[in-house]
């Protein structure tokens, strides 16, 4: 006997029928209506989208009267307040950036991530949060993702299915599509700040102290060269340009970027930015043959935002023949992991060099780690301060100066208590800083600046 007819017989039903019986969840009605209002929409003026000459108001005004039509023609059951509704939501997809666009008015909002129809994330100070949203199909997404992409003359498509562009105000977009995104369309966008943090904001948050950020300013003043190392989204990048801003106003300085985001206050400054492939595959500038050219543009300071491959090899020579008071990033989660990448990178230039005259180009050209870190709590934090010594044998040493206290523990709302304190360990370079009249006064390094520190700090942030 099967198993339904021995469930009717005790007076059950059959599972086949319940399945059967069970109602699907039906589609919300203002979903619907906006889907199809929406694939009206882009039928009528897909001409018009890519326009030149059109203004996006001018292509606003345009998609609002036509969304007034085709709600008139379809004659939706909508109220008047969800016809304005629909009418933002739409204009949005068309001129805007859909769903995300709230998003990227919120300066709390440092990161967002949309996950082709699976939803919309976002990193808030610190940490990650779902926010409830999602687009409403994969072509929705594709069409902010195209929008973007196209304002600066790039394209996405299957022969092209990755892509880093930036939006107006700088921050950094990367794009993947099918068939390297298995599921659907995947956006990250990494904002750009539209606060200029500077030293004072850092002590005032915790991610440095009165002291570390004199000592900083002394260094950059010094024209000594300085290298900050930090994971993905650490704040390496906000952290070089609190440090440009300690150059004297009177030097060059010539900015290189893959995303123009460093803000200088100096009015003697060039920016140079990387160029990708065009459509035909030519015309690719590297950050390699910015680092070149910069040379020949008699700079006082030379600024990397981020070193990835062969250009560090060009960097480091520049360091080393009168390009002192340089400054860069890299990728790394430790200042030690920093000094292994950088040889990795020098070797990526292609020359055969041995690994002892690498490491002795490292040695003799960097002064300085600075390593930010992202805590657990979600704060950005100076965690160590790292002195370049010189060789020993074939291993480049180090004194670490400043280190954070993690030892200090955690507040009621689980925040980190400590602060970078000083280790006791006078640099080496004190003496050349000494010769250019910068002086590093032996109180700077003692254990009661930590105490100063953190009375300091906690009065800031109250």
């Amino acid at each position: 006997m099967k198993l339904g007819d021995r469930l009717k017989q005790a007076g059950g039903q059959d599972p086949v029928e319940d399945e059967e019986d069970t109602e699907k969840p039906r589609a919300d009605p203002y979903a619907v209506i906006k889907k199809k209002v929406s694939s009206a929409l882009m039928q009528r003026i897909a001409e018009r989208k890519n326009d030149a000459d059109m203004s996006d108001d001018q292509l606003l005004d345009m998609a609002r009267d036509s969304l007034a039509d085709i709600m008139n023609a379809e004659d939706t059951a909508l109220s008047a307040d969800e016809k304005a509704r629909l009418v933002d939501e739409i204009s949005a997809d068309v001129i805007g950036y859909g769903p995300i666009t709230p998003f990227l008015e919120d300066d709390d909002i440092t990161e967002i991530m949309a996950n082709n129809t699976d939803g919309v994330w976002v990193e808030r100070r610190g940490l990650l949060e779902d926010t409830g949203i999602a687009f409403a199909d994969d072509q929705a997404l594709r069409r902010v993702i195209d929008r973007i992409v196209s304002a600066i003359g790039r394209r996405i498509d299957e022969s092209s299915p990755m892509v880093d562009a930036r939006l107006p105000d700088g921050s950094r977009v990367n794009a993947v599509i099918p068939p390297l995104a298995v599921d659907g369309p995947a956006l990250t966008i990494r904002k750009f700040s539209k606060l200029v943090l500077k030293a004072d904001d850092y002590v005032r948050t915790g991610a440095a102290t009165p002291v570390l950020v004199d000592f900083l300013s002394t260094c950059v003043e010094g024209k000594l060269n300085v290298l900050v190392s930090g994971g993905t989204g650490t704040g390496k990048t906000t952290l070089l340009n609190v440090l440009s801003n300690f150059i004297p106003p009177g030097e060059r300085i010539v900015t290189i970027e893959d995303a123009v985001e460093l803000k200088l206050n100096q009015r003697h400054v060039v920016r140079l930015e990387s160029r990708p492939r065009n459509i035909e595959g030519s015309g690719e500038v590297t950050i390699r043959d910015l680092v070149r050219n910069a040379l020949r543009m008699r700079p006082d300071r030379i600024i990397v935002g981020e070193c990835r491959g062969g250009e560090a090899l060009d960097m480091l020579q520049a360091m080393n023949t009168g390009h002192e008071g340089s400054l860069g990033t890299l990728h790394a989660n430790t200042p030690r992991d920093a000094l292994s990448r950088m040889e990795t990178m020098v070797l990526m230039a292609g020359l055969e060099l041995p690994i002892r005259a690498i490491r002795e180009q490292i040695a003799s050209a960097i002064d300085l780690i600075v390593h930010i870190s992202r805590l657990r709590d979600g704060s950005r934090r100076i965690t160590q301060v790292v002195e370049i010594v010189g060789m020993e044998n074939d291993t480049i040493t180090a004194n670490n100066l400043f280190d954070f206290d993690f030892g200090a523990g955690v507040d009621d709302n689980g925040r980190f208590r400590g602060l970078p304190e000083p280790t006791g360990i006078r640099p080496s370079f004190s003496e050349r800083l000494s010769d250019q009249g910068f002086i590093l006064p032996a109180e700077l390094f003692s254990e009661s600046n930590v105490v100063n520190d953190a009375i300091a700090v906690n009065r800031g942030r109250r």
